[in-house]
This record gives C-alpha cells, structure tokens and sequence, in this order.
C-alpha cells in the first residue's frame, strides 16, 4: 500500500509534483479550449457565426489565462507544453477550413494555411526519422504570421456574424494572411536545412 503524501512537506516539493501532474488547472482549461473546436465548427457550418465568434474569442482569452496560470502557480508541465500550441493550432485550422467550406474565406487560402503546417511537422518528422536533430524554435515571422491569422479569422466571423460590412479591409487581412504564411514556411525550411546540414 502507497504511503500517505506528508502533507507538511516542503512547498517547494509539493510545486515540483504538481509539474509532472496531468490535471493541473492550465491543462484543464488547454482541454476545454481543444473541446471548443468541434463546437466552433458545427457553428460554423450552422452558419451562427456570431455565436462562432463568441466562441473563438473565448478560446483566445482562455488560452491566456492558461499560460498566467501556468507561469504564477509555476504549474507548468511537459503535457501543457504540448498540449497548448495543439489546441491552438487544431481550432486556427479548423475554423480556416470551416469558414472556406461556406464561401467566408477563399478555399487557396485555407488549403495554404494547412499546407504550411503538414508542411513544417511533415519535415520536421522526416528529418528526426533521419537521425537529424532539429530544434523547432518559434521564429518572429511565425509569430507575425500566427497574429495575422488569428486576426482574420476573428474578423470575418465578426463581420459576418453581426451583418458588417468591410470587404476591403478583410481582402487586405486575406493577403497578409498568405503573405506571412508563405514567409514562415519558407524561414522554418530554410531553419531546418541549415541545422540539417549543419556539422
């Protein structure tokens, strides 16, 4: 039978089993914003996008709040480490190709935002099935390029989803989506041949 956890141990040792815990408060919330996206699809496809904004900004603000908690209750783990940028990344894409598949977005610009991430962990897998060691560093035209994608996203289902109106500024945001996401596509295989080829 398991010893007891001594509950007058040090706080230091108590923080250090939280770390390797799976239900720690960041995670629990990183799982529900990864629940959201069949929910923000569905919407979608519903063609309640205001609702479907709603639902996006919501998932936005969470992923904040996650990562104060993680950083002021030192709850960081290697789950949420992972488990963050997938629930990111799952509903960025998701919503892209949902909102491609009822004419809001161009259906190129859905299938470029895809490609740049099958693209980036396509080679990425291949070179460490390769005995190549390549570290992912998030790069700042990643950065810029994640900002921009967020931003359009939000913006068509806003616009859409409460009836306004401004298709110049969202043909501009689509342009500067596909501008970003070529660029950091490109920085992120010229990153990984450079290590690649590296001695």
């Amino acid at each position: 039978m398991p010893a007891a956890p001594d509950r007058d141990a040090a706080p230091e040792a108590q923080q250090g089993a939280l770390q390797g815990g799976v239900f720690t408060l960041p995670n629990i919330i990183t799982l529900a914003r990864l629940c959201a996206v069949p929910t923000a699809v569905w919407l979608i496809l519903q063609h309640r996008l205001d609702i479907a904004f709603l639902v996006f900004v919501g998932a936005g603000i969470s992923d904040a709040i996650d990562g104060w908690l993680a950083r002021v209750r030192n709850a960081r783990s290697v789950l949420g480490a992972i488990l963050d940028p997938v629930a990111d990344k799952t509903l960025l894409v998701s919503v892209y190709v949902t909102l491609a598949a009822i004419g809001a977005l161009p259906d190129w610009l859905a299938i470029l935002v895809v490609f740049r991430d099958v693209l980036i962990v396509g080679g990425y897998l291949v070179l460490w099935l390769a005995g190549l060691r390549v570290h992912i560093r998030p790069l700042l035209v990643s950065k810029i390029n994640t900002a921009t994608q967020i931003t359009l996203a939000a913006l068509a289902l806003g616009l859409l989803g409460f009836g306004l109106s401004a298709p110049g500024l969202l043909d501009a945001m689509v342009w500067l989506v596909a501008t970003t996401t070529l660029g950091s596509g490109a920085a992120y295989v010229v990153a990984a041949a450079r290590q690649g080829t590296a001695p």
